[in-house]
């Protein structure tokens, strides 16, 4: 784990993020598909880690039930996903690889919603798998 910075493309919105681990995720969910306009490539960050800077630019939308993304809303750069439900992630960052300064030395460990990734996406190497069930089991709001 190392200290990595990154910023939106307009640089209005840019981060300091501690204990950034190596390994990355890819979703394949329609929603990240359509945000990111393709997989979802993203390092998952402790909330606490990450310091941001160009707040006044930052906006934010429940997408679904357990998560929310955020961009900048000056260039539109796609900043964050987050899971906005107890206990698993919440305030944990999925940051977009191509945000950060230097995104060398990252390594697919996962890809999620693997049933729903089109035929013509292939990413190379043995790595975990999730559906969307298997995702949703993972993440879904507890019932109160």
């Amino acid at each position: 784990m190392t200290d990595k910075t990154g910023q939106c493309m307009c640089g209005a919105v840019s981060f300091t993020a501690h204990d950034v681990p190596t390994g990355y995720g890819a979703c394949h969910c329609e929603m990240c598909r359509r945000w990111a306009g393709s997989a979802l490539l993203a390092v998952t960050v402790k909330g606490g880690s990450v310091t941001w800077k160009g707040d006044a630019h930052i906006r934010t939308l429940q997408s679904s039930e357990w998560a929310e993304r955020a961009w900048c809303g000056r260039c539109g750069s796609g900043l964050w996903y987050r899971t906005t439900t107890k206990p698993r992630g919440q305030n944990d960052y999925e940051l977009p690889i191509g945000l950060f300064d230097d995104a060398n030395g990252f390594e697919l460990k996962r890809e999620i919603f693997i049933d729903h990734k089109p035929d013509s996406f292939t990413l190379a190497g043995d790595h975990k798998t999730l559906t969307r069930d298997e995702v949703v089991a993972m993440y879904m709001p507890e019932a109160e």
